[in-house]
């Protein structure tokens, strides 16, 4: 697991800061009120990932994290989180109910709804987020078994609990081949533990069409970088004709093509911004991102952002005066 954050080496008026950026670029949008004065916050976050399935451990002082309303709403990757005790309690708080968590238990709060995370006695937790589209679970599902207290008196729980416990700190599970065989089993497993608690394992046979939207648009954001990707190929993948996939999307106000073309200029956008932005030729980015005419993507850079894809590098990079 890659460190992304420790504190010891941060300034003290510096730190708060920096872990909201930490916590909102590695997992999600979030408020954090820490308990200790700015000298005695300390925080070490680790980060990984398994294909889409991302991972987040953390040991810190005491802290209260609020995913409010106005967060929520802005979320454009619906996610699932499973909140993973290790030592110590933590309560959360979501859609009317709270739940404590103790060693090895753990719950399930989703990123579009507003939620509380209390660390009153510090944070000894692993974070695990899946795109909600993955679960393929109906919304009424999700939301009725969020913030309940798993891995006690549900079999499947205690057995996920071991699972997922062993997939944070195994960092070979993490890397090549080991990871995408892992993919599927901790979905499935999640799906098994949620459906079982619901009670109802038959509403787990029909989520396939009431999430299909959100099916189809994760994987469009995983193959962004595909040049062939298109209308008949991501029908095919999830067996739908096309006409049924533009109305699928059409219900929720997507027109596939926008939507691809505004994604793809926004990695462009980060990578011509980023570290690395005048390493690589724009016309070998924009290619690295679907956009094949180097003119083409000339034109629709700018009229998006009103600025030259080159205009964009240098203010992000501006030479130094020779």
């Amino acid at each position: 697991m890659s460190p992304v954050l420790d504190t010891a080496f941060i300034p003290p008026h510096d730190r708060e800061e920096a872990i909201r950026h930490a916590v909102w670029d590695s997992v999600v949008a979030v408020d954090i009120d820490h308990r200790p004065a700015a000298e005695d916050i300390s925080v070490r976050m680790g980060l990984s990932a398994i294909g889409p399935v991302r991972i987040c451990s953390a040991r810190a002082t005491a802290v209260t994290v609020h995913r409010t309303q106005r967060l929520a709403r802005v979320d454009e990757e619906p996610a699932v989180f499973l909140g993973l005790q290790v030592t110590g309690t933590s309560l959360v708080a979501q859609n009317g109910r709270e739940c404590t968590l103790g060693p090895g238990e753990f719950t399930v709060y989703e990123s579009i709804a507003p939620y509380t995370l209390s660390f009153a006695e510090g944070v000894d937790h692993h974070f695990v987020r899946f795109p909600r589209a993955a679960l393929a679970l109906p919304d009424r599902l999700i939301r009725d078994t969020t913030s309940i207290t798993l891995g006690s008196d549900n079999p499947l729980a205690r057995l996920a609990s071991t699972y997922f416990r062993q997939l944070v700190v195994d960092g070979e599970l993490h890397q090549g081949g080991h990871a995408d065989a892992a993919v599927e089993p901790s979905v499935e497993l999640l799906r098994a533990v949620l459906t079982s608690q619901h009670g109802s394992s038959s509403l787990a046979k029909a989520p396939l069409e009431a999430t299909l939207s959100l099916r189809i648009t994760h994987y469009v954001r995983q193959n962004l970088a595909d040049p062939d990707l298109s209308a008949a190929r991501i029908a095919a993948v999830h067996n739908i004709s096309v006409r049924h996939l533009y109305a699928v999307l059409s219900r929720s106000g997507i027109s596939l093509g926008d939507w691809i073309r505004t994604r793809r200029l926004a990695e462009c956008r980060r990578e011509l911004a980023g570290p690395n932005g005048r390493l690589r030729a724009i016309a070998a980015i924009a290619r690295s991102w679907g956009f094949i005419d180097a003119t083409h993507f000339s034109k629709v850079f700018k009229q998006a952002y009103g600025i030259s894809p080159r205009a964009w590098r240098n203010q992000n990079h501006p030479r130094s005066a020779a």
